[in-house]
């Protein structure tokens, strides 16, 4: 130890000392009691790696799979549970709803069922929700609108049906909203807009109805919009000029709907924008000559529209797919 500089001793004693209190610290009894219940309601494909009755871990047992902990003054509390893909069978545990230190929730790719309880707006410390991939059911509860650090929603790839809240635009730090492959009706709030850092927004392969124009009527709305899907609706009406006006946005999804009119040129002025999917709807006219100058624009899908003869497409067309990977961080 004599050849350590005391910066670098110091460095590893705090270490050290660090490793300690997080081996023998307790960890607190209301996550310890709710991750037991977890636990008892759970299969045994997730119940297997979780051994001991401390779920960060006691003596030499480690904490349990899937569950990170972090120390808060004399005690330990559970800061993410991450338990997915491992065929999770039954009601949504409501017990989760008492981990209040939880930064980041990530049940995708199970088979749970049934409604997300109330109780989740009380988890104001969530910045990740991830429960894509299961078979949940019932509305959206307005409760999540209460997460206000919550950055990333993924709700997609289940049975959700009922209106999408317009409490989802109370999340001020939003930047990722994932809703397609649901059962969803109404419109799409246009309180949506005003959420200033929001980047994806997703809600396509649903039932919504309604139009772009009742979508963007807030000045000012989607300021950071970079990727909006919208497609396999019942959406009419026509693209509103105010499009142009969402200056980030790159992809615009409305294929499969019910659209109509002519479109504008002044959305082939978006300056970044690089895929535009408008087939099958009921799109008339010309497509404005811009749209052929962009300097961005990659792929322009337009059949099964009754543009008149010689419009033509842009680019080799592949079906479009972003993995939700992408976003996760």
């Amino acid at each position: 130890m004599a050849g350590i500089p005391f910066t670098s001793l110091s460095f590893y004693l705090i270490f050290a000392i660090s490793i300690f209190n997080l081996a023998h610290c307790k960890t607190l009894k209301r996550d310890v009691k709710a991750l037991n219940e977890i636990k008892a309601s759970l299969g045994w494909r997730v119940v297997y790696a979780w051994v001991g009755d401390d779920p960060c871990g006691d003596g030499d047992l480690p904490p349990w799979s899937g569950v990170t902990c972090s120390t808060v003054g004399d005690y330990r509390v559970v800061t993410e549970l991450e338990v997915y893909a491992v065929s999770i069978v039954g009601p949504f545990p409501t017990a989760v709803t008492s981990l209040l230190d939880l930064t980041r929730l990530d049940l995708h790719n199970n088979k749970l069922t049934g409604p997300i309880p109330p109780q989740i707006g009380r988890l104001k410390r969530l910045k990740i929700l991830n429960l894509r991939w299961n078979k949940l059911q019932d509305a959206i509860p307005p409760e999540i609108g209460e997460l206000k650090s919550l950055t990333h929603l993924y709700l997609s790839f289940n049975s959700f049906k009922g209106e999408i809240p317009k409490e989802l635009a109370d999340l001020p730090d939003l930047r990722y909203l994932y809703l397609h492959e649901n059962r969803l009706t109404g419109r799409l709030p246009p309180e949506l807009g005003t959420l200033q850092n929001l980047r994806h927004l997703d809600a396509g392969n649903n039932h919504l109805v309604g139009t772009i124009r009742e979508l963007i009527r807030i000045e000012g709305c989607f300021p950071s919009l970079r990727n909006l899907y919208l497609n396999n609706n019942y959406f009419t009406g026509g693209i509103p000029a105010q499009l142009a006006n969402l200056s980030n946005l790159e992809i615009l999804y409305l294929s499969y709907n019910k659209m109509s009119g002519v479109i504008p040129a002044g959305v082939a002025h978006i300056p970044k924008l690089t895929y535009l999917y408008l087939d099958h709807n009921q799109f008339s006219g010309r497509i404005p000559e811009p749209f052929y100058k962009h300097p961005f624009l990659k792929e322009m899908y337009i059949e099964g529209n009754a543009f008149r003869p010689g419009v033509n497409p842009i680019g080799l067309h592949k079906v479009l797919e972003v993995s939700d990977s992408e976003f996760l961080v």
